[in-house]
């Protein structure tokens, strides 16, 4: 039997003892990280690349999506953030469009900044 390799049960680990704000950090570094991806990959006119990538994008996208408790208003915001996000991510990745990518990727780091800030100030409290 094969043994696992130390780095993927250190993060297997991470995830499954993280706190939620953590994981929704985490999330949102894997949905850029993936998007960007898939923008070094269109610039490559990699077109499996762009898909396998932008395609795990919208995966984490749908997973923030059905994270969000809908009966605060906050949460119904987002969900329409998300939902353009996910909705052009597709449009990215059918016509293999950089610049609506980069868009995406532009307004999950601005997201991500403020989750950042958000769970720095619950920590603070």
């Amino acid at each position: 039997m094969a043994m696992p390799k130390p780095y993927v049960q250190y993060q297997q680990q991470s995830v499954l003892t993280a706190p939620p704000g953590e994981l929704t950090l985490m999330l949102y570094n894997g949905a850029l990280r993936f998007i960007k991806q898939g923008i070094a990959a269109m610039e490559q006119e990699d077109i499996a690349g762009t898909n396998s990538a932008l395609t795990r994008a919208q995966d984490i996208i749908c997973e923030l999506m059905t994270s969000l408790d809908l009966q605060y208003e906050v949460a119904n915001n987002l969900l329409s953030l998300y939902d353009f996000v996910y909705r052009s991510l597709v449009l990215a990745n059918l016509k293999k469009d950089v610049a609506v990518a980069k868009q995406c990727a532009a307004l999950i780091t601005e997201l991500r900044d403020t989750w950042v800030e958000a769970v720095r100030m619950t920590r603070a409290h």
